[in-house]
């Protein structure tokens, strides 16, 4: 079986990376992480423009029509651009969230219009008891006339002060099921909350009796716990995409700081205990590749093992990225901590991706009660 990248994917991955260096350099990056909204409208139209924003979409929705692999290759990029904007909320989240359990009505409705850039989608799946198990939710939603009311809190919802629309999963009287909530209803409070990667902005959701009609429903009433668990598998590979890009950002930067900082007259690449770090980097890196790209075939594919692939690979790339960026810090020993210096930027995005949909030991736990079933 060949897992070699198509002269397709090479073609998109250079691309992305060619637009990336240009316009999201490290100063874009610092720049936002001051700014009100926290991205740039002029590289989010650029980026609707090359169609990134469409790419995991039929084309009758305005999309490219391509899978997770492709997807992947975007979000590698990114994660090693640090890229500040809604792409993974809106693309990876909210909009293959209506890929895979919306009805025609709301892909019409919503799918072009984030392919377009002019919408942008979230999803808020996490609460306060910080559990990634769709089982864990407690927020409500009752029936009120013909639509519903939701109450509840949400926490660490990306990008959620700019989406036009979130997805919200609520307990009905059916079941677990999945809501399409605009924040700016009444009713719907956003709290900025601070995290670790300042380049990403999170929000704290409180629905105080929110009201919504039929139509938001996403897929059937008490029917959306297999939609939210293909969901999330979805998102912790793709988030194991972005944070491999950021490992592999990190090792370049410390290959090349081996290769011209000097120590007792010679590059410290010279040296054995830094050329062995390094390998050792590369290791983590090469093997967090495979189990990206692995998982991301396996889950368009459909394969049999696609859930434990998921599993393994956010399992591991949570791992590895921690290695990889924290010994590119040891690497660059002083420097490599000062803000004036670009590392932290990695640094700080796979440290942020690291327990979300899921950390290492969350996804250890799935592969042994899928093993021992």
């Amino acid at each position: 079986m060949n897992f070699a990248f198509t002269d397709d994917q090479i073609l998109l991955k250079n691309s992305v990376r060619a637009a990336l260096d240009e316009q999201c350099k490290p100063a874009h990056v610092r720049a936002m992480m001051e700014d009100a909204k926290g991205y740039g409208e002029t590289l989010w139209g650029e980026m609707a423009k090359l169609g990134w924003l469409g790419l995991p979409f039929a084309e009758e929705y305005g999309g490219a029509g391509l899978g997770l692999v492709e997807l992947g290759l975007v979000l590698e990029e990114l994660g090693r651009a640090a890229y500040p904007g809604p792409y993974f909320a809106s693309v990876a989240l909210g909009g293959l969230g209506l890929v895979l359990g919306g009805s025609a009505a709301q892909k019409e409705r919503w799918l072009p219009a984030v392919a377009s850039g002019t919408a942008r989608l979230s999803a808020a799946l996490v609460e306060e008891s910080l559990d990634w198990d769709p089982a864990s939710t407690g927020a409500t939603a009752s029936p009120r006339g013909d639509g519903w009311t939701l109450t509840g809190v949400k926490r660490f919802v990306p990008w959620a002060h700019v989406a036009d629309a979130v997805l919200v999963p609520a307990r009905a009287p059916e079941g677990l099921s999945l809501f399409l909530v605009d924040p700016r209803s009444p009713g719907v409070s956003l709290q900025p909350m601070v995290g670790i990667d300042l380049a990403t902005r999170w929000s704290e959701m409180k629905l105080g009796g929110v009201t919504v009609k039929p139509d938001a429903v996403v897929g059937q009433p008490g029917g959306a716990g297999s939609l939210l668990e293909a969901l999330l598998r979805r998102a912790a590979v793709c988030a194991s995409a972005e944070m491999l890009g950021a490992a592999r950002r990190c090792l370049d930067m410390s290959v090349e700081y081996a290769k011209v900082r000097e120590q007792f007259g010679q590059p410290i690449g010279s040296f054995q205990a830094i050329r062995h770090r390094c390998a050792d980097m590369l290791m983590a890196a090469e093997n967090a590749h495979a189990a990206v790209y692995y998982a991301a075939w396996a889950l368009d594919a459909g394969a049999e093992d696609a859930a434990v692939a998921a599993s393994i690979c956010k399992a591991y790339v949570s791992d590895a990225a921690r290695q990889v960026c924290g010994d590119a810090i040891q690497v660059h020993g002083g420097i490599g901590f000062t803000w004036e210096y670009d590392l932290h930027l990695y640094f700080k995005r796979a440290k942020a991706l690291e327990p979300l949909f899921g950390d290492a030991e969350y996804h250890r736990e799935l592969i042994v009660r899928h093993v021992a079933a």
